[in-house]
């Protein structure tokens, strides 16, 4: 009986359907650290629980590490040590480790938090990226410019989505940066990257100890950057009918050849069991660049997405891969897709929201789920804005047509 330890930095909604995951499964002792109190796990998961451990701070290698082997004195052996977060993900491989505890390794996750590694990592494999460096200094990042010219891309050399990422057009671009905490130290390096005039994707990849069996595909309408730098802008994310649709069956063996360069030699052991998220560009001559890879489930609604194309519970799916190594592809039976509500204006919080019910009556049976932005609720700095809807349907233009239904009838302003 495999016992896993789940990391839930605090127990949230989105969390907590993680936790639910893995309570649900047979011939699993289940574990968790949390920053939380042992009284705030959900009532009915706290007799599947073994053993909880509660530290400060869940994103902290160490207490981590006292954590788990704490556990594992009282309950034994830990055989996997996960958590959903991105930012989990080094801390995790930390403790793994210093515990020797199966996944992966500090190594491997450097590769995929450091944006600067992992670009180099995929060179070296002939993996095609965009043109990066790291950059120590506001002159090392003009001397970049100078090689490959305006505009660029500037974000934290572990990121977290696009958060913290900038596109620099011209050297007032550059001198601003400073203002928006974005400038290049040696305590704070930067990666710096040439801007890529193409269309954005990801590709979600199951791997049981490295070999991928199983894919799915989605299309961001815009960019995420463009999302970020247009702050009322209502965005969709959109994952087609037809698993083997192009460019996503193109793009393949790109894929297969960036995730074997990332988990590297440990790719045949539990290191190289997960579900991984790589956003990838299109450009108009038809040739791809791999951007960003995650080690951990995609989010912007994306598993609630490919669990509706897929007729499935992925959350579900993803704890059992994680726990035994097993993974059952089910057919792709519809589009699916997610509108993210946000608003115009300066203030700090929704003063107004029309269109809702145009909106439900537009997208017709092709809706599935609606959280529209509530009057008085604090707006969100992120991009994922306050609100959002998810649809189905059997054609992927049908799915098309209710996302833009959607974002065209919701209004929402700030004040």
């Amino acid at each position: 009986m495999p016992h896993v330890v789940f990391i839930a930095p605090r127990f949230l909604e989105n969390t907590n359907r993680y936790l639910r995951a893995f309570a649900a499964l047979d011939g699993v002792t289940l574990s968790v650290i949390s920053a939380d109190p042992e009284s705030a796990i959900p009532a009915e998961l706290r007799p599947r629980v073994a053993a909880h451990y509660a530290v400060a701070d869940a994103l902290d290698g160490a207490q981590i590490t006292t954590a788990a082997r704490a556990i594992a004195q009282h309950v034994g052996r830990i055989d996997r040590l996960t958590g959903a977060l991105e930012q989990l993900q080094t801390p995790m491989a930390q403790c793994r480790d210093a515990l020797g505890i199966e996944g992966i390794s500090s190594a491997v996750a450097r590769n995929f938090r450091d944006k600067d590694r992992m670009k180099d990592v995929l060179r070296a494999h002939g993996v095609p990226v965009a043109r990066s460096a790291l950059v120590r200094s506001v002159r090392e990042l003009a001397l970049f410019v100078g090689h490959v010219g305006y505009p660029v891309i500037v974000k934290p050399q572990a990121g977290l989505g696009s958060r913290a990422t900038f596109r620099v057009e011209s050297a007032a671009d550059m001198a601003a940066l400073s203002s928006k905490g974005a400038k290049p130290t040696a305590a704070q390096p930067l990666q710096v990257e040439e801007f890529v005039r193409a269309r954005e994707h990801t590709c979600e990849t199951v791997t049981v100890r490295g070999v991928p069996v199983w894919r799915s595909g989605t299309r961001y309408y815009p960019t995420p950057l463009e999302v970020l730098e247009t702050p009322w802008v209502q965005y969709c994310v959109l994952l087609p009918r037809d698993a083997d649709d192009e460019p996503w069956a193109s793009f393949a063996p790109i894929n297969a050849a960036a995730l074997a360069a990332l988990f590297g030699k440990d790719a045949n052991t539990a290191a190289g069991t997960a579900l991984t998220h790589m956003e990838w560009f299109l450009r108009e001559d038809g040739t791809a660049l791999v951007n960003e890879v995650g080690a951990r489930p995609p989010g912007v609604q994306i598993m609630p997405l490919m669990s509706l194309a897929h007729e499935t519970d992925l959350v579900a799916d993803w704890a059992e891969l994680i726990a035994f190594d097993r993974f059952a592809p089910k057919p792709r039976r519809w589009a699916a897709g997610a509108a993210f509500f946000r608003g115009h204006g300066r203030g700090a919080r929704v003063v107004s929201v029309s269109g809702v019910d145009d909106a439900v009556a537009a997208a017709g049976d092709a809706l599935v789920e609606m959280r529209t932005p509530k009057v008085g609720q604090e707006r969100n700095e992120g991009y994922e804005g306050e609100g959002w809807a998810t649809v189905k349907h059997a054609t992927t233009e049908g799915a098309k047509r209710a996302l833009k239904a959607l974002i065209e009838h919701v209004q929402v302003r700030y004040g």
